[in-house]
């Protein structure tokens, strides 16, 4: 995230299926562009957007609008949830690695844990180093390919991840909470068109 910090950028259960076409249709919007019903949103982010504006008055802060938004709730929502990997004594990205192990269901090598939790090899080495050492993980080599390894879940690990996912749920369900089911389903197709967008211009991040 481009504000992994939370502060906001200073630069520049209704219907299945539902799209975010249908999303902006359905929920209507006032002539000034905000939400139809709804007055204008005053929050942190709306107080940089006007701090800006007043420095320069016709600066176009849309693209600030959003992006700062959704730099803000990524911040808050992962504090919140990293609250129960800290009690297992376990980062977010070690999380990620026992993670792509338990819903793949099967072993996977270390380029493919790579893969599934967008981070670099060198990277991915040295979480399964501390995972392993934890008796989380354990691998093996491979009976064709001595260079190539294979990685599974121990029952320790299995049992740590089936713990703290539905935690993590939980959090999640509460911090959407304030949005009703239209909401959130409008707010993931919007955020789902995004997310496809940005991953065919700028390719996934690598951690």
């Amino acid at each position: 995230m481009t504000a992994a910090n939370g502060r906001a950028s200073t630069t520049g259960s209704g219907s299945a299926g539902r799209t975010a076409a249908d999303a902006g249709t359905t929920r209507g919007r006032a002539a000034d562009g905000a939400p139809a019903g709804r007055g204008p949103v005053d929050d942190t982010v709306a107080a940089v957007v006007r701090q800006w504006q007043a420095v320069h008055p016709h600066i176009d802060t849309a693209p600030m609008e959003i992006i700062g938004r959704i730099n803000r709730c990524a911040a808050l929502l992962q504090q919140a949830e990293d609250a129960p990997l800290r009690r297992a004594g376990l980062t977010r990205p070690e999380f990620d690695v026992l993670g792509a192990l338990r819903r793949t269901g099967h072993e996977l090598t270390p380029g493919e844990i790579a893969r599934e939790t967008f981070s670099s090899g060198a990277a991915v080495t040295k979480r399964l180093k501390q995972l392993s050492e934890r008796g989380l993980i354990e691998r093996h080599g491979d009976t064709r390919d001595r260079r190539v390894a294979h990685v599974h879940l121990t029952d320790a690990g299995r049992d740590l991840i089936d713990r703290i996912q539905p935690e993590q749920l939980s959090y999640e369900r509460i911090a959407l909470s304030g949005l009703d089911g239209d909401g959130q389903q409008d707010l993931a197709a919007l955020l789902g068109e995004l997310l496809i967008q940005l991953e065919g211009r700028l390719g996934a991040p690598r951690g």
